[in-house]
């Protein structure tokens, strides 16, 4: 007879221990003092061998034991019960003290011995009170245990088989059946003897369970249970015999009223149930033989609904003693583990599981395991689904884990969570678990604490429910998306703390490693975790196209624009981003798993349905993570020979919706072409294109697949044998992605030859348009240009779309302060098309002529790239002016031929033409192209609207420039030139009228007009030009904004009108090209002498314009510093020339710099730190004062206070225009006459200073002959102080 499976619970539980009687009644048991075991009235009639002294327990005495008297003493009825009692305890505490004395003693004659025993067992039928019956039962244990023969066993047998048969009343075995009882728990081998060999005895044992007496049939079930339950005796036995039990213990079963039957039926039970064809018995068992009580064979019943054992087990179940609810449970289990499916239906049809369910409020561990493990087996038949007990039971089943995670046994945890995932996954559709939102969220709080469990174990199963409740069918309604992301949020912390294995390996190999046990739990939650999160992708992409699922029609008004949906997509993907990738990576890398690997696929693969708005960062972060190769290398290492299929499929479903991502336009006006998504997925089909899509994406994210020459040989290959082969063209995106790829890895390719050259071009040239074909990236460029044929057929079209990829240049500012402010970093896009005007000059040309032809924007950025280039201070600037000068004359040449310029190009032109200044070669006149480019010019901003200042003021600062950076001897020519455009003479006059404190570009050009207009005063009366048309300058407003509108005037206004001044001023107020004006004042008097004098100037604004000048010296602004040096230079000049020495009276220049004011101007700039102590406008201004013997300067401290700084700082560190000006305040000192006059020291110190000066060598670093400012283009020589002459002080 086989055995069916058993059902086996965990070690970890407390095991039921039934309390099983051997009779219906307890015997005292308790200890007596030994005594000598003699009856005296007789012992002297016995043999002296049958009499022994043994020593007892602790060496307390000794005890006689006569075994004769013993015999006599309990076969005689006149020996008082007591009396017995004794002797029997006496034996007893022998047989335990001195067991083997007492055995030999037996054994002297067998006869003797099984007569002893004989009767003993003659007492147990006796009128003996229960204490000598439970002494003697002891003895009887306990001899034969020590006797150890198997015929004193057979014989106590046939003696208990022979009392039965002899013995008229059933109720008077119970002592037999506690002693056979006994035996067979402590003899070895009885219950395997007593099965095969007693056969009557086992029939007489079935009969007396027909005894109504509970306690005599507690008994007997206790014997069968032992006799069961030893060896696997209890399957030896007749199967008459056995279907005979199995009625018997039915019936008893269901009509037992003792629970000491009752527990003893359970355990026979238990024990029969783990054999599959006594649980078939029972359950075929007709009810109605069952429930009637009689013993008669009958056919078993082939209807299951007959059957009385689940009825039976049922009303267990409803007892108050919890005992016998465990012992039911169990019960139910170990029928159902044999065969769920052909016994759950009798169970469920008898509605067990509702009262199972019920059970469920218990707080015992026990109960609740074995409750638990009953509805495990029942949820597995439909049944159980279809009468709704699923519905019936989930609010208990709910309610109890909530209790179960509180207590310290997580296998009833983990065995509740298991039952709750069942239920979950084997819900019909058609019936939903949690209609209300309260019930979801009972049952979220459950798993929330079962994810947060300390075990694994317990956390892996509450996942893996997690995963069966994200089912469309089971969310309430509404659907309770917060509770959804508390899920993911809780899931994502769990993974972050997993105990992962780190690995030490190359990152590239994928040799799994063995993992520990804790790893491998921790690796088992990670699997079950990627579940989840997919199975809350997929529930998310259902709900986001239900619109009935997508909006809570409860949410107040109020709420509605939080969208729950939105919300927890961006969750998905914040928890993917920072928890799955992170972990899955991390897991990978020491023991990559098919399974996990294929649901982060497919995870990372619904995110860009979810929230396809932020995909492209997504997309560009993973790609730039090296998810290309990750997923590559694994798709190798586990799909290869057609294995792992839903792996393949996940991973080239993720790699196809990347590509397809990275492939999309962000913006529509980026030059990535806009590709149809589902051209593009059908191109990822094919392998071929497929690999080079993918070889794109991967290396343009920094992912290098293969070795750059690999890369372009094969896409090379790929490209020609399309032409060799006559085969269709390859579509735009393959030929951009191939193009891409021959840009990136050409620097480490041999140089194409003419035949595969010829055949890329070809394939390039089958895209309708060259913007299709077009990435922006600076190999591009460089790969286009590189190759003549290529930049002859795509190269201008390629410039035309980098620029306009290239960001709008911020604008410039044009005043002082932001100019000595560090630039900020440039365009990155500039950065390489300058590199590439490096390489390859010919493009220098192209971008003129895009300047020059295209409209805005393009034509502004390639005037800028040209603009960076020339600003740059490259190393080709002969090359630059052989290249660009020609093309510019060309283009001013069409410009002139033009009624009306174009507007557009014409200032971008001039700035260039302003930026090609520092190429200027100022030793050689200006013939030729020089001289045609300034007459061009001149003409042009005679032509232009005053209104034009975009256009004038670049014509201004080339005029400027180029009449400031000629050679004298060609500038002549140039300022004759200037002087007779008649044009350009009244553009001038029209921007001197502009107001001083006019808009920031309107300052611009009065400055650069300013400037222009002094370089052709100096120039015309250097060469006494002729002058066609004269220009108003107004003295009184140049003066008047300097000394009262100097705070609300541009700095650049002051600069220019400042060196305008100082050019007139140089002139003595006297040019043919000006007519200087001055205002006449109401009532004026006659000029006296000194105004006179110094007409148009006069006193008064001389002295205004002395008070100015020192006022911005004491502003101490680096850029006017120099300037008002030089003017005032220029103003004490003109003064001494117009005021003559007249004996003792000082001169007006000798009187300015006599003022007290002086002294505070020199005290101001002379304790400002030796930053502005040693500026060459301070050391200019110190020689001007003792020029023109001026008495505030003192040598000490003054004169000796810039020694001490000139030695502080070295000379060497001093600079080219600091040390010219130092050198100036020296020669002046040894020139001037100081009172008080210096002491030897300091003399001294001045010569060497003076001699250490001129052993200088010349500084080979000199600055640029031009600066820029803005838009507005200045010489430097303007803005530095001048050389003075030196003369004697001023008497």
């Amino acid at each position: 007879m086989s055995n069916g499976p058993s059902f086996q619970f965990p070690t970890c539980l407390v095991d039921l221990n039934l309390t099983l009687n051997y009779a219906g009644r307890k015997y005292f048991s308790g200890e007596m003092t030994s005594v000598d075991v003699v009856y005296e009235k007789i012992h002297f009639r016995h043999d002296p061998k049958w009499c022994g002294r043994f020593a007892e327990h602790l060496g307390q005495g000794h005890v006689m034991i006569c075994v004769a008297c013993v015999i006599e003493m309990m076969e005689s009825d006149t020996v008082a019960s007591v009396r017995k009692s004794v002797a029997l305890s006496g034996i007893s505490v022998v047989l335990k003290t001195n067991p083997v004395a007492l055995k030999e003693l037996l054994l002297q004659d067998q006869r003797v011995c099984l007569h002893f025993t004989a009767s003993l067992l003659g007492m147990l039928h006796g009128d003996q009170d229960p204490s000598t019956l439970e002494r003697a039962i002891q003895v009887l244990v306990q001899l034969l245990v020590e006797l150890q023969s198997e015929q004193h066993v057979q014989f106590v047998l046939d003696e208990i088989n022979t009392q039965l048969c002899n013995q008229s009343s059933v109720g008077a075995f119970l002592p037999s059946f506690t002693l056979l009882g006994r035996l067979l728990d402590t003899v070895p081998g009885l219950p395997q003897s007593l099965a095969s060999s007693h056969g009557p005895l086992l029939e007489r044992l079935c009969s007396a369970l027909l005894y109504p007496d509970e306690g005599l049939k507690a008994s007997v079930f206790y014997v069968w249970l032992k006799l069961w339950g030893a060896g696997g005796s209890g399957p030896s036995l007749p199967s008459p015999l056995r279907e005979r039990l199995c009625v018997l213990l039915l019936q008893n079963l269901a009509h037992a009223c003792s629970p000491q039957l009752t527990i003893n039926c359970l355990g026979f039970l238990k024990e029969l149930l783990q054999f599959s064809d006594v649980v078939s018995m029972l359950m075929n068992s007709s009810c109605d033989l069952v429930l009637s009580g009689h013993d008669q064979q009958a056919p078993p019943s082939t209807s299951l609904d007959r059957c009385p054992l689940p009825l039976i087990l049922k009303k267990l179940l409803l007892s108050g003693d919890e005992a016998l609810q465990v012992a039911s449970a169990q019960c139910i289990a170990a029928i159902l583990v044999h065969s769920p499916r052909q016994y759950c239906p009798p169970f469920i049809q008898a509605d067990v599981p509702e009262f199972l369910f019920e059970r469920l409020s218990s707080s015992s561990v026990v109960l609740l395991w074995s409750v638990y493990s009953c509805l495990l087996l029942l949820a597995q038949d439909t049944l159980f689904f279809s009468n709704c007990h699923s519905v019936y039971g989930i609010e208990s089943l709910v309610r109890s884990l909530k209790e179960a995670l509180r207590l310290s046994n997580q296998d009833v945890q983990r065995q509740g969570l298991l039952l709750l995932t069942d239920i979950l996954e084997r819900q019909p559709v058609s019936v939903r678990l949690f209609p209300s939102a309260p019930a979801f969220v009972s049952v979220t709080g459950v798993l929330l604490k079962g994810v947060s469990s300390p075990c694994l174990h317990v956390a892996t199963q509450a996942a893996r429910a997690v995963a069966a409740l994200l089912r469309v069918d089971h969310q309430s309604t509404p659907v309770q998306y917060h509770k959804l992301e508390k899920l993911l949020e809780a899931l994502s912390d769990r993974c972050a703390e997993l105990p992962l294995a780190a690995s030490s390996r190359h990152r590239g190999s994928l040799k799994q490693a063995e993992p520990s046990g804790h790893v491998s739990r921790a690796e088992g939650f990670l699997l079950q975790a990627l579940v989840c999160f997919q199975a809350t992708c997929r529930l998310a992409e259902h709900c986001s196209s239900e619109p009935g699922l997508k909006e809570n029609v409860f949410t107040a008004p109020s709420k509605q624009n939080q969208e729950p949906l939105q919300s927890l997509c961006r969750c998905l993907l914040r928890c993917c981003d920072l928890v799955c990738i992170p972990t899955v990576t991390r897991h990978s890398e020491h023991s990559p798993s098919a399974p996990v690997l294929q649901h982060f696929f497919s995870i990372l693969s619904y995110q860009f349905s979810l929230l396809p708005v932020l995909m492209p960062p997504f997309a560009v972060k993973l790609a730039s993570s090296g998810f290309f190769r990750f997923a590559l290398e694994h798709k190798a290492v586990f799909c290869v020979g057609n294995r792992n299929p839903s792996l393949n499929a996940a991973c080239c479903g993720f790699l196809q919706r990347l590509s397809v991502s990275l492939l999309a336009p962000v913006d529509p006006a980026d030059s990535i072409h806009p590709q149809d998504n589902e051209q593009i997925e059908a191109l990822l089909k094919a392998t071929q294109y497929c690999l080079l899509i993918l070889l794109h994406l991967a290396l343009q994210h920094g992912d290098r697949l293969l070795l750059d020459c690999v890369v372009f040989s094969c896409v090379v290959t790929l490209l020609c044998s399309v032409q060799e082969h006559g085969e269709t063209p390859p579509p735009p995106c393959v030929l951009r992605s191939a193009l891409y790829l021959l840009s990136v890895t050409q620097d480490q390719s041999p140089d194409l030859d003419w035949a595969p050259l010829q055949g890329i071009i070809k394939a390039l040239s089958s895209s309708p348009s060259v913007s299709l074909l077009y990435t922006h990236h600076p190999a591009l460029l460089h790969f286009i240009f590189h190759y003549p044929e290529l930049a002859a057929h795509f190269g201008l079209r390629i410039l035309e779309l980098w620029l306009s990829h290239c960001p709008k240049a911020s604008l410039q500012s044009d005043t002082l302060s932001k100019k000595m402010e560090q630039r900020p970093e440039p365009d990155p896009d500039i950065i390489a098309l300058l590199g590439l005007l490096e390489k390859s000059p010919s493009v220098i040309l192209t971008l003129l002529d895009m300047v020059c032809s295209r409209e805005p924007p393009l034509a502004p950025r390639a005037a800028q790239v040209l603009e960076s280039f020339l600003q740059g201070g490259r190393d080709c600037e002969a090359r630059l002016c052989s290249l660009l000068r020609p093309s510019l004359l060309e283009v001013l040449q069409r410009m002139s031929l033009e009624s009306i310029p174009a507007v557009g190009a014409l200032p971008l032109v001039l700035r260039i033409l302003c930026l090609m200044q520092p190429s200027s070669c100022t030793d050689h006149d200006m013939d030729g192209i020089h001289f045609k480019l300034l007459y061009h010019v001149s003409n042009m901003a005679g032509k232009i609207k005053a209104s034009n200042t975009e256009c004038l003021l670049p014509a201004f600062s080339y005029l400027y420039c180029c009449l400031r950076l000629a050679p004298p001897h060609s500038t002549d020519r140039a300022v004759s030139m200037l002087l007779c455009n008649a044009g350009l003479m009244e553009q001038l006059q029209a921007t001197l009228e502009l107001p001083s404190s006019s808009p920031c570009h309107l300052a611009s050009l009065l400055c650069c007009s300013h400037l222009l207009l002094s370089s052709l005063v100096t120039l015309q009366h250097t060469h006494s030009a002729q002058v066609h048309r004269s220009i108003r300058l107004n003295l009184d407003s140049m003066v008047h904004a300097l000394v009262f509108r100097k705070r609300t005037t541009d700095s650049l206004s002051l600069a220019g009108t400042l060196r305008l001044l100082q050019a007139v001023l140089d002139v003595d107020l006297d040019s043919p090209l000006l007519c200087v004006a001055v205002s006449p004042r109401a009532g004026q008097r006659p000029l006296g002498d000194m105004d006179s004098r110094l007409y148009p100037l006069g006193c008064h604004r001389a002295q205004g314009l002395i008070t100015a000048l020192f006022s911005l010296l004491l502003q101490k602004q680096e850029f006017l510093l120099c300037v008002s040096v030089n003017c005032l230079g220029s103003l004490l000049g003109f003064l001494q020339r117009r005021s003559p020495s007249t004996g003792t009276r000082l001169r007006p220049s000798q009187h300015v710099v006599c003022q007290p004011w002086s002294r505070f101007l020199l005290y101001s700039l002379l304790n400002s730190g030796d930053s502005c102590l040693l500026h060459p406008a301070t050391l200019t201004l110190l020689t001007l004062l003792l020029q023109y013997g001026s008495r505030m300067l003192l040598w000490e401290p003054d004169l000796c206070q810039v020694l001490e700084a000139v030695e502080r700082r070295g000379l060497k560190d001093l600079g080219e225009n600091t040390g010219q000006a130092l050198t100036q305040l020296l020669v002046q000192l040894h020139c001037s006459v100081i009172h008080p006059p210096p002491t030897e020291e300091n003399r001294l110190r001045a010569k060497t200073l003076m001699e250490s000066l001129s052993l200088l060598p010349p500084n080979d670093n000199a600055p640029t002959s031009i600066f820029h400012v803005g838009e507005l283009t200045l010489c430097l020589s303007d803005f530095t102080v001048k050389t003075l002459r030196h003369t004697g002080s001023q008497p």
